[in-house]
């Protein structure tokens, strides 16, 4: 379902981005509504990514190693 909204602008912001559109082949509405699906779909998928790293960290990496050498044990001379 689609709604109309009423935003404000600066003519000159207005007359620029009809400009823009035009050498676009498209409209100054459509161009707006394209960046702000894109907008909200980056959104989207950082926070999908920031949750999937989360519970990455959550669960730890396990290197396969029996147990970890101790500080002496890398450092010998």
């Amino acid at each position: 379902m689609k709604q109309n909204i009423t935003i404000s602008l600066d003519k000159d912001l207005i007359h620029a981005g009809k400009a823009l559109a035009a050498q676009q082949g498209t409209s100054l509405n459509r161009m707006l509504r394209l960046e702000l699906e894109r907008i909200i779909r980056n959104g989207r998928q950082y926070d999908m990514a920031k949750q999937k790293a989360i519970a990455a960290m959550k669960a730890g990496f396990h290197s396969g190693m029996a147990r970890y050498p101790s500080r002496d044990e890398l450092h010998e001379r």
